[in-house]
């Protein structure tokens, strides 16, 4: 079995230095789940990558999505058949093979408004979505009387349903797994870097033969060579294309979606639940001890680093739950709150919510590969479409993807760790359900994570102001996870940041001490960690309670970057 690969300071000192020592065969450019999609895939064909990601790993879209994997009911209503079919496959070989300790599943109530024909339209879309995809490992679809599907979810007003079907998808924490994508990446010889900016690409009259790269911890540049650049940069996709110097084959088009997170109790129900709007649908879904309620779907051409949620999203959302709720939820109610990006293929003059969840995959010119659109759960197959595209300019004949049969790193043996849940948590004194919340963050991973505390018990205690994470979580999210700033952590290897009333602030000091020990930071770097991440929040708070997307942008943009405050200098 190969040993996942420890993503510290030493990793990172050495992948800096292979970037300027040798050619690589591909160099792709995004570390979101496309991007480490893609580097997973080649560094399993033999072949030789690096991955760069400007910020964090996840930092985009990546982490701010439903955190679904599913076909996409909505899909069948426009014939994308294809797509629910895909999707659907990937499901299941999430649930199955790849990522079982990551991806669960998840049921979904949907309420039916009309006595006669909206039952039968409905049943025969999900008849058709449990058959695809083929095999399965969720139950399939089931009729409920509107007192079954009250008795199930209670906060239902009784006037808000004439009766329901009850379906199964899956989810997963999406900035888990895409971390857990890139560290498999890393563990089967990819090169992978975070804070790793390309600020210009190389050419050979029209090639693409490599890019300047600037490490946005120190100010240090080095060239990269590479055969081919793949470009996964999502919502910046035309960004990297201008760099390249010319047009794309296609545009990409930023669509906002905004979430809340409100607490498990202020919802009486069972299950998730999936509602129509006028233009998309709405998801209740379960995440621990808490709802997430989304999202909206707007064009969005502002700042692309920290879309920014109006007040106007949020009331969008509350005002359409607000509909089916016997209990109204209320802006109180809210501990956290996110906003994405999705990178859309743009049309001619279709609204975002009409425009393709498909991908498309383009060699704009020699040396370069571009993917964009296409939705989560299909990442691993635009990963090698990607990677298909791209051994035309690595040369020779190239073996075919493999990663349908790679799990992620934690995924073995964890179903065998699961059965012996019991003996664990009592061998590592704690309780059941804490070391099953363990298992299903870092599967068999979570020996290693345990072994921390042999040295220093006091990491198994929980995190001051985030109670359901343990101290030892956040101290390897820098030893072996790539985590370089506390927002890093609170927003990403945890997800304290949407998790908590006070949205992190209050374990922020203990948190930076805890990665500033495995990172080395003085005194004065703790602080500045803190600080800039308490801005951080101000601002978000602020955004939030501004009327539209101009004045949220500009309350959002204010805040501090912390891959620069916390490093004292201002990069571009």
């Amino acid at each position: 079995m190969l040993l996942p690969a420890r993503l510290d300071p030493a990793y990172r000192d050495t992948a800096w230095q292979r970037l300027g020592a040798r050619p690589f065969d591909v160099l792709v450019v995004g570390g979101g789940v496309t991007g480490t999609g893609a580097a997973l895939d080649a560094a399993t064909r033999g072949l030789s990558v690096a991955l760069l990601e400007a910020r964090d790993f996840a930092s985009g879209t990546s982490s701010r999505s439903s955190k679904l994997f599913h076909g996409g009911l909505r899909y069948l209503e426009q014939f994308n058949f294809g797509l629910v079919r895909e999707a659907l496959h990937e499901r299941e070989l999430m649930l199955t093979r790849i990522a079982p300790h990551l991806v669960k599943p998840v049921s979904f109530l949907y309420p039916l408004t009309h006595r006669f024909w909206e039952r039968p339209y409905v049943s025969a879309g999900m008849t058709l979505y449990d058959s695809m995809g083929g095999a399965r490992s969720v139950p399939r679809h089931r009729h409920l009387t509107r007192g079954g599907a009250l008795r199930l979810a209670p906060a239902l007003k009784r006037t808000a349903l004439t009766g329901a079907l009850l379906y199964y998808d899956a989810q997963a924490d999406d900035a888990r797994h895409t971390l857990t994508v890139a560290r498999t990446a890393a563990t089967y010889g990819a090169t992978v870097l975070s804070s790793a900016a390309v600020v210009s690409l190389d050419r050979a009259g029209e090639r693409i033969v490599g890019a300047r790269v600037r490490d946005i911890e120190t100010g240090e540049e080095v060239d990269v060579r590479a055969s081919v650049v793949v470009n996964c940069t999502g919502v910046w996709t035309d960004e990297i294309q201008t760099l390249a110097g010319g047009r794309g084959r296609f545009h990409v088009r930023a669509s906002k979606g905004v979430h809340i997170v409100v607490p498990r109790d202020r919802i009486n129900s069972e299950t998730g639940m999936i509602l129509r709007t006028e233009t998309s649908v709405l998801f209740v879904i379960p995440w621990n001890t808490h709802w997430i309620v989304g999202t909206t779907d707007t064009d969005w051409r502002l700042h692309k680093a920290h879309p920014a949620a109006s007040r106007a999203d949020i009331d969008y959302i509350l005002d359409h739950v607000n509909e089916v709720l016997a209990v109204p939820l209320t802006h109180d109610d809210i501990q956290g709150v996110y906003a994405g990006l999705r990178p859309l293929l743009a049309g001619e003059s279709e609204t975002s919510s009409q425009l393709s969840r498909e991908h498309a995959v383009a060699r704009p010119q020699p040396g370069l590969i571009s993917i964009a659109g296409g939705k989560y759960t299909t990442y691993r197959v635009m990963a090698a479409d990607a990677i298909d595209a791209a051994v035309q300019d690595v040369g020779g004949a190239q073996p075919p993807s493999v990663t349908e049969h790679i799990p992620l790193v934690g995924a073995e043996g964890y179903h065998a760790m699961v059965n012996q849940v019991v003996r664990l948590a009592k061998s590592a004194d704690l309780p059941v359900w804490r070391m099953q919340g363990l298992l299903d963050r870092y599967g068999s991973m979570t020996e290693e994570l345990l072994a921390m505390a042999d040295e220093e018990p006091s990491l198994l205690e929980p995190l001051e102001g985030a109670a359901e994470y343990l101290r030892a979580e956040v101290a390897y999210a820098a030893t072996h996870e790539g985590a370089l700033h506390l927002d890093d952590v609170l927003a990403r290897r945890t997800r304290i940041s949407i998790e908590t009333p006070d949205r992190g602030t209050e374990s922020a000091r203990a948190a930076a001490e805890l990665v500033g020990r495995a990172l080395n930071w003085d005194a004065e770097r703790i602080d500045n960690e803190v600080e800039a991440y308490a801005a951080r929040v101000e601002a978000e708070r602020r955004s939030q309670q501004q009327p539209g997307d101009q004045e949220a942008d500009a309350a959002r943009i204010a805040a501090p970057d912390t891959r620069r405050v916390a490093v004292g200098r201002a990069l571009g």
